[in-house]
């Protein structure tokens, strides 16, 4: 039914697309002889006026040169902070680069208290109703529907009061058919953004690529965007092995913000100056396989060696029994949601960073940690390869390996040169991906895209 909903929008078999594509064509209309008209007006010849006995001319005052319109951006995008993940945060830091010279409005979902409309850090936000959505970290199926459907209408009345410059969309679904709606409706060029998990997960039975009514639906999601990027080489290679669009596919990296990292001691975060602390973030679902590194930990029989799980979502109480059938109840710390302070305070503290994910379209959290310079355990399964290297600046594991993962660990605790090596090279890469250098890419793009306009 979804699917059949989406190919009614983009084929404009909906009544409100056709009634919207006629009141666009009759308002154009109208501008064009309110322009003609105007024109005319100026063409006219102005007459002298007479001014008692004299003849007074009005002097012609010389027309000064129209300055370009504001860039105006929309960024559609079903999720963004607090709510999500990885796409939502490379928003966020495009949005806060771009809000610096230009009008930026966000267009995403609502979600319990978050106000429906706010201004923070110069971005506009706008947050519509979504449907069933019971988490902060993973969206339900009905929400990402109806953020569609509700997002249609706020999508129009924003459109056509700011007269955008460029919508950036991002994830192919859910957000892709709205981007492309608005954008058609209005002539906007509309560029997708790709994130990876919008069009390929490993660990759903219903990711995209397994089926073919959604890999229809994507494919005419990528082929009618005016320009497509994808965020690493291995999100491009699914997009274009699972899809094979006929529109080129361009790559640039996820924008980072240098974060002000709080000074934090080991006693403030009950972490004890003796142990070798291991930390991993994001949301605790099934693709991020938080369950390998707990195995791992149960390889290590150092009882040193501690866990911290930084996030939440619906595996948690499944990790929590793993923990504790292994014995790992004292050594795994499960800490829930925390807020950005207290996450760069445990990277900062930690020995090392650890994410055993199935995929990872490109990893935020890998960033994170480079920022705060740590030593990287992760598999060698995602957009993660563009930037980390084994051995050089972290340790590449295959999906699934946990004697591996546990080697690798005890590796960096005892290999002093290896883990020196690593930390030089992470704290030094992390400035290719700063976000004014990201956010002026995208930039290039939205220009080279209004010239030929």
């Amino acid at each position: 039914m979804y699917c059949h909903f989406l190919g009614d929008i983009i084929y404009g078999n909906v009544p409100g697309c056709q009634v919207f594509r006629r009141t666009r064509f009759v308002v154009r209309k109208v501008l064009k002889t309110a322009k003609k008209s105007s024109s005319l007006k100026k063409a006219t010849p102005k007459k002298a006026v007479k001014a008692k006995s004299k003849t007074v001319s009005i002097k012609k005052t010389p027309s000064s040169k129209r300055t370009a319109p504001a860039t105006r951006i929309l960024i559609v995008n079903y999720e963004f902070p607090p709510l999500g993940g990885g796409g939502g945060v490379a928003a966020l830091d495009l949005a806060r680069e771009w809000a610096k010279h230009a009008q930026v409005d966000v267009l995403t979902s609502s979600f319990k208290d978050l106000p429906r409309s706010e201004k923070v850090e110069g971005i506009n936000i706008y947050r519509v109703r979504v449907l069933f959505r019971r988490s902060r970290d993973a969206a339900s199926f009905i929400s990402m529907l109806s953020y569609l459907f509700f997002g249609f209408f706020k999508g129009m009345s924003l459109a056509k009061k700011n007269r955008y410059t460029v919508i950036n969309t991002h994830f192919a679904v859910p957000s892709g058919p709205l981007g492309y709606i608005i954008g058609k409706l209005f002539s906007i060029p509309n560029v997708l953004s790709l994130h990876g998990g919008d069009i390929y997960d490993p660990s759903k039975k219903s990711s995209p690529h397994k089926s073919i009514i959604f890999r229809t639906v994507i494919r005419i999601i990528l082929n009618r965007a005016t320009r497509v990027i994808a965020q690493s080489s291995n999100t491009r290679g699914n997009a274009i092995t699972y899809y094979k669009p006929k529109k080129e596919i361009e790559i640039i990296a996820l924008p980072f913000h240098p974060p002000v990292i709080p000074k934090t001691k080991r006693s403030d975060l009950a972490v004890d100056k003796n142990d070798f602390l291991i930390v991993t973030c994001g949301r605790v679902v099934k693709r991020k396989a938080y369950d390998v590194l707990i195995h791992a930990l149960f390889e290590i029989k150092n009882p040193r060696v501690k866990l911290a799980i930084l996030g939440d979502g619906p595996e948690r109480k499944n990790l929590e029994d793993l923990a504790n059938y292994l014995g790992l109840h004292d050594r795994v710390r499960f800490m829930g949601f925390v807020s950005e302070q207290e996450k760069f305070s445990f990277l900062n503290v930690s020995d090392l960073f650890a994410l055993t994910s199935l995929h990872e379209g490109f990893g935020i959290v890998f960033m994170e940690a480079m920022f705060c310079g740590k030593p990287i355990v992760c598999t060698n399964h995602g957009g993660q390869t563009d930037f980390l290297f084994h051995e050089q600046n972290a340790l590449l594991l295959d999906v699934g390996d946990i004697k591996a993962c546990a080697e690798y660990i005890s590796r960096f605790m005892s290999d002093k040169k290896l883990y020196s090596r690593c930390v030089t090279q992470n704290k030094k890469k992390i400035r290719d991906f700063y976000a004014d250098r990201i956010s002026s890419e995208y930039m290039k793009v939205f220009n080279e895209i209004r010239k030929r306009n």
